[in-house]
């Protein structure tokens, strides 16, 4: 027996075509009667420029500006999701009803992703892959990979156009 559908996690790095990962978030969740929790990992400063941002800024000041952009990124994913709905489901207007959630974390994304899908109790992963790299990083991105390698639970890669793939989410 396939199992139930009722929370999909859909990953997304907010790149120009990852509306057309959405698409597929919305089409299984639609045909499951599940919902959605768009998940966006904010990688934070790594290596030498930690150090220097560390430098200047204290603790106070490097959390005033984390919870302001992450603030600004989610009423962008809000704003975004808002206008998708409106422009390619404008026959469907319960489309922002099976957006469960938003949620905006700071680290690795593929760590993160695994622990959203977890925590958050997901029944599948949607993300769209860039495929960049050695002939195509073999066939998938290295995200996408790092994610399949350790994950239990069912995961749709969508292969991301190169060129522009209808909607984007830069034209909202």
């Amino acid at each position: 027996m396939i199992p139930t559908i009722k929370k999909i996690l859909y990953a997304t790095d907010l790149s120009s075509n990852s509306a057309y990962a959405f698409r597929y978030a919305v089409a299984s969740a639609e045909h499951h009667d599940a919902q959605i929790v768009i998940l966006h990992v904010m990688e934070g400063v790594h290596g030498s420029a930690k150090s220097l941002v560390d430098l200047y800024l204290d603790e106070e000041q490097r959390k005033k500006i984390f919870e302001e952009k992450l603030s600004d990124v989610k009423q962008r994913i809000a704003e975004r999701l808002q206008a998708f709905c409106e422009i390619e489901l404008k026959d469907k207007p319960e489309c922002i009803n099976r957006v469960q959630s938003i949620e905006i974390v700071d680290g690795y994304p593929a760590e993160e992703i695994l622990k959203k899908a977890d925590d958050l109790n997901c029944d599948i992963i949607v993300m769209g892959t860039h495929g960049k790299g050695f002939i195509s990083h073999t066939f998938l991105g290295s995200m996408a990979e790092r994610v399949l390698r350790r994950i239990r639970k069912p995961v749709l890669v969508i292969p991301l156009p190169k060129g522009e793939s209808g909607i984007t989410l830069h034209d909202i």
